[in-house]
């Protein structure tokens, strides 16, 4: 089945008010910045976004938190080298967080894609993060109940796909972004390269086709981190 579509704009059009989405990458590597921006000029709003920090500068998720379209963030670190847009919002309510540890957080959602409601881990064991979920003591040690994290919509980016959908990613790039292939239930990627069926080894293949719903070509992708040094804002 042919997953590539012709534009950025196609590819999020359905993603409705109130939706809960994964935004692939490890910090700005990997970030799909172009789909991002794509889902500002969409317009959905009162979003829940899972993903592994609250954003930098004024571009990608920050400038989503700038176009007052979130309600919630669930992340493991908020504060980058420049949060003023979660920052903002948050002392003010207008959006909540979520803080989970990273390996935890990486954990729930490959749980959420295998469909393993819970499982128990020793990190955040008589912590705050603790307060108010099961815990159980397994060889003596205590642990504490995590649920999964599954999502409406995932934004990936991909170094190279085919245009089944099968994906693979550049270096730290690929740290959350199979995982959130799997937990959603639909995967938008938008691609560096987008190969015939079969360009791609069958050994090289991170994600499998399976787990991707849309491909779109975007060459010559922006960079968070690049453009939060040159002091880009968008839209």
């Amino acid at each position: 089945m042919d997953k590539q579509l012709a534009t950025l704009a196609e590819a999020v059009a359905d993603i409705p008010d109130g939706a809960t989405i994964m935004i692939g990458g490890f910090g700005g590597s990997g970030g799909p910045v172009e789909l991002v921006h794509a889902l500002i000029d969409q317009g959905a709003r009162d979003l829940t976004i899972i993903n592994n920090n609250a954003g930098a500068g004024a571009v990608g998720i920050a400038a989503l938190l700038d176009q007052g379209q979130v309600r919630k963030v669930i992340c493991s670190y908020p504060r980058t080298s420049d949060p003023r847009a979660f920052n903002a919002r948050y002392r003010t309510g207008e959006v909540e967080l979520d803080i989970v540890p990273q390996g935890t957080l990486a954990e729930r959602i490959r749980a959420g894609g295998a469909g393993v409601p819970a499982f128990y881990t020793p990190t955040s064991v008589g912590t705050e993060l603790a307060e108010g979920k099961p815990t159980a003591t397994f060889d003596g040690r205590d642990y504490v109940q995590e649920r999964w994290l599954k999502a409406d919509y995932a934004l990936l980016k991909a170094r190279e796909a085919d245009n089944h959908g099968n994906l693979t990613y550049n270096l730290a790039a690929r740290n959350f972004s199979p995982v959130m292939a799997t937990a959603a239930n639909v995967t938008i990627v938008q691609a560096e390269s987008v190969v015939p069926l079969g360009g791609i080894h069958p050994e090289q293949v991170v994600t499998p086709g399976i787990y991707v719903d849309r491909v779109v070509h975007v060459p010559d992708a922006a960079q968070e981190e690049v453009l939060v040094q040159q002091g880009a804002r968008y839209p």
